[in-house]
C-alpha cells in the first residue's frame, strides 16, 4: 500500500484543506499519516479524523523583534531531525504540506530523504514558511492565477483549494429551520471570522431595521461577540460560531458578507455564493486578505469593501448592489477553473508517487 504524510498547522486554514483531501487520497489507495506540532490546533483536528499523528518541535519565524526569535530557530532545527527520523520510519511515497511553521522542517527533511513533496499556497503571495520551503518542494499548488508570478515556473500548478465534501451536502430547509426562518424571504449570512470583526458586527446591527425589511439575517459574530439585547428579534439570529450546521446555513444563504481568508473565500466560490468581502486591513495582517479579495473582485466573483471604508451607508449599498446583480456573480463563478482542486491534487500525488 502506498503511504502519504501530510503536514501543516498553526491555524485551521492550514489543516482543513488537508482534511478535505483525505477521502480522495484514501480512495486512491494511500495510507495516511500526519506530522504536526505537539499541541497545535492541528493535533485536535487530525486525531478527530482517526489519522495517526506525530508531533515534532516547532518554532515560529517572525519578521519583527521578539525574544523568542533567539530560541525558536533551535526548535526548528530539532523539528528537522525529528521529521527526518519519522520519514525514515514511515517511508512515505510522497509528502503533502499545507504550510504553517511546523511544515518547514518536514519539507526540508523530505528533500533530504529524497521523498517528493507537494506544497499548497493559499494566499496570493507565499507566506514566510512556504517561502522557506518552496526550494525543497517538487510542486507548488496555487489558489490564485496571480500567485503563479511568485513561484518557480517549473513547480507551479494552479489548482484552487481543496474543499470539504460535506460543505456541498447542506440542506436549505434544515438551515432555515435551525434559525427559525421562513422560505419566502432571502437570507443574508454574515461571517465575522473566528475572532469576529467588530466594525462589521457593529454596522450589521446598526443596519438591522433596514436589512430586516428585505432579508432574514444570520450573524456569525465570533467568540464572545454576541449581543444579548438583539436576541428574539424577528428574522435575526446570532451565533458565536457554528460547526455541524454551517453547511445548512450556507445552503440557506442567498448572499454572504465575509472576511477574505483564502480558504473561506474558496468555499464561497465552490458553493457559488455571491459575496461581499471585507478583508482584514494591512495594519492587522500582512495584507494577504486584501490581495485575495482583489483577485476575486477582478474575476467577477465578489464585491470588495475595505475595512476602513465600512460604514452603514457603504455596507447597505454593497448588499443591495450584490443582491440585485447576484446572477452575474454566480455566472462568473460557474466559469471558474478552480472548482476541481481535489481531483487535480490527487492526480498529482499519484503521479509523483511513481
Amino acid at each position: 500500500m502506498k503511504h502519504i504524510v501530510f503536514t501543516g498547522g498553526g491555524t485551521a486554514g492550514h489543516v482543513t484543506p488537508n482534511i478535505a483531501l483525505f477521502p480522495a487520497v484514501k480512495d486512491a489507495g494511500y495510507e495516511i499519516s500526519y506530522i504536526g506540532s505537539y499541541e497545535g490546533i492541528e493535533k485536535e483536528l487530525i486525531t478527530g479524523q482517526g489519522i495517526p499523528y506525530y508531533g515534532i518541535s516547532s518554532g515560529k519565524l517572525r519578521r519583527y523583534f521578539d525574544p523568542k526569535n533567539f530560541s525558536d530557530p533551535f526548535k526548528v532545527v530539532k523539528g528537522y531531525f525529528q521529521a527526518k527520523k519519522l520519514l525514515k520510519k514511515l517511508k512515505p511515497n510522497v509528502v503533502f504540506s499545507k504550510g504553517g511553521f511546523v511544515s518547514v522542517p518536514v519539507v526540508l527533511a523530505a528533500k533530504r530523504c529524497k521523498v517528493p513533496c507537494i506544497i499548497h499556497e493559499s494566499d496570493i503571495t507565499p507566506g514566510l514558511a512556504n517561502k522557506l520551503a518552496i526550494p525543497s518542494a517538487t510542486k507548488v499548488c496555487a489558489n490564485f492565477p496571480e500567485t503563479l508570478n511568485y513561484l518557480p515556473k517549473e513547480k507551479a500548478v494552479l489548482t484552487g483549494s481543496p474543499i470539504r465534501k460535506e460543505l456541498f451536502s447542506g440542506n436549505k430547509i434544515k438551515g432555515l429551520d435551525f434559525c427559525g426562518f421562513t422560505a419566502n424571504k432571502p437570507v443574508l449570512l454574515v461571517i465575522g471570522g473566528s475572532t469576529g470583526a467588530a466594525s462589521v458586527n457593529n454596522a450589521i446591527r446598526d443596519l438591522l431595521p433596514t436589512l430586516l425589511q428585505q432579508f432574514q439575517v444570520i450573524h456569525l459574530c465570533g467568540k464572545g461577540k454576541t449581543d444579548e439585547s438583539y436576541n428574539g428579534r424577528d428574522g435575526y439570529v446570532q451565533f458565536e460560531y457554528v460547526d455541524k450546521e454551517l453547511k445548512d446555513l450556507f445552503a440557506a444563504a442567498d448572499l454572504i458578507v465575509s472576511r477574505a481568508g483564502a480558504n473561506a473565500i474558496c468555499e464561497l466560490l465552490a458553493l457559488k455564493k455571491p459575496s461581499i468581502l471585507i478583508p482584514l486591513s494591512a495594519a492587522a495582517s500582512r495584507g494577504d486578505q486584501i490581495l485575495n479579495a482583489e483577485s476575486f473582485e477582478r474575476q467577477g466573483f465578489s464585491y470588495v469593501l475595505k475595512e476602513e471604508d465600512v460604514t452603514n451607508e457603504t455596507l447597505l449599498r454593497a448588499v443591495n448592489e450584490v443582491f440585485e446583480n447576484r446572477e452575474q456573480y454566480v455566472a462568473a463563478m460557474n466559469e471558474s477553473k478552480l472548482n476541481h482542486a481535489i481531483e487535480t491534487i490527487t492526480e498529482m500525488i499519484v503521479t509523483l508517487s511513481k
